[in-house]
């Protein structure tokens, strides 16, 4: 699993970035893509420290669990997805926009295969 958190953690880390980087045109729209990423990112290496140190040894429901996590962080960052592909498709007209567009595709780009890599991972633990 840690192969996972590292290429998300990457992904989302991305995200954010881009989104930052872009000035943040739309407060509503990508505010929740940059809370999204940066608390899933949070939660992401405080699972990874738990992997790290042991815990899940300890606990019997711990696929269950870390695949209901997954599965509900692939669902909010789907819905940061999509809203930021709203973001992208409105700076495509405005001031600055051949460089904010491009760093909103980009962005986009990112936060769909961090939806992906957290639904992959999601069904491989729950599975496996």
């Amino acid at each position: 699993p840690d192969a996972y958190v590292c290429r998300r953690q990457v992904c989302g880390a991305w995200v954010w970035i881009l989104v930052a980087a872009s000035s943040v045109s739309f407060p509503l729209l990508q505010g929740w893509v940059m809370y999204v990423s940066l608390t899933s990112c949070i939660f992401s290496l405080l699972l990874l420290l738990s992997y790290l140190f042991g815990v899940h040894r300890n606990s019997e429901n711990w696929r269950v669990l870390d695949s209901l996590y997954h599965g509900a962080t692939a669902i909010l960052y789907m819905s940061a997805a999509v809203l930021q592909a709203n973001a992208t498709i409105l700076s495509e007209a405005g001031p600055n926009a051949p460089l904010y567009y491009q760093l909103n595709c980009a962005a986009s780009f990112f936060a769909f295969l961090t939806t992906f890599l957290y639904i992959l991972h999601a069904f491989r633990i729950y599975y496996h």
